[in-house]
């Protein structure tokens, strides 16, 4: 089967003041990328739509779904590793605001507690290789976040789970994996974004 990771469009720049989780909407430039990544999927046949609870992917997931006529699955193991984070800075800000932080992540470093990634990272994981033994033979668009792409591939590459974070995945990029039931797992593509040709606008790297 094929999985075909779609990273969420670009969310806006969120604090919240209560330190409840920052959960942001995509901005105006996001909803664009949603709309052109569907449009390029609507030529693929597609069985099912899988998203992420959180609200970046809801939206990404919308004209996907509208595209395809599919009604995305939610699935709570897709989330992202600050799903619970007060605040959501978009990589291109953090790198002109705190250029410390930025580099750390451009490393391939999280913030979060070495317990609570583990946990995060094994949910994804379990969560996708559910997916892949659901839907055999068939091709699944998974719209998420740019974590749990990271945490998938490198996991079908060995990666060591403290140093994961190492590939570019772009707003609204599509990365993809196949995946047999004998437990091959092949990795296809990372980081297309060949609906953005002709639209540089929508090419906001992190």
């Amino acid at each position: 089967m094929e999985l075909i990771f779609v990273r969420h469009g670009r969310p806006e720049h969120v604090q919240t003041s209560d330190g409840s989780p920052a959960d942001p909407p995509l901005a105006e430039v996001g909803h664009l990328q949603a709309t052109a990544v569907a449009q390029w999927l609507s030529e693929e046949s597609v069985d099912h739509i899988y998203s992420s609870p959180m609200r970046r992917a809801l939206e990404t997931a919308r004209p996907i779904e509208k595209a395809l006529g599919l009604t995305a699955v939610i699935r709570e193991h897709l989330s992202e590793f600050d799903r619970n984070s007060s605040s959501y800075v978009p990589m291109e800000i953090l790198k002109e605001v705190n250029r410390q932080a930025w580099e750390r992540m451009a490393a391939g470093a999280v913030t979060s507690s070495g317990d609570s990634i583990h946990a995060w990272r094994h949910s994804v994981i379990h969560q996708v290789e559910e997916l892949i033994k659901e839907h055999s033979g068939q091709r699944v668009v998974v719209v998420c976040h740019g974590g749990v792409i990271n945490a998938y591939i490198a996991s079908c590459l060995s990666i060591a789970e403290n140093n994961f974070m190492k590939f570019d995945v772009d707003y609204s990029s599509v990365s993809r994996v196949l995946a047999s039931g004998a437990g091959h797992r092949s990795i296809k593509s990372i980081n297309e974004t060949t609906h953005f040709r002709g639209q540089p606008h929508l090419s906001v790297r992190d």
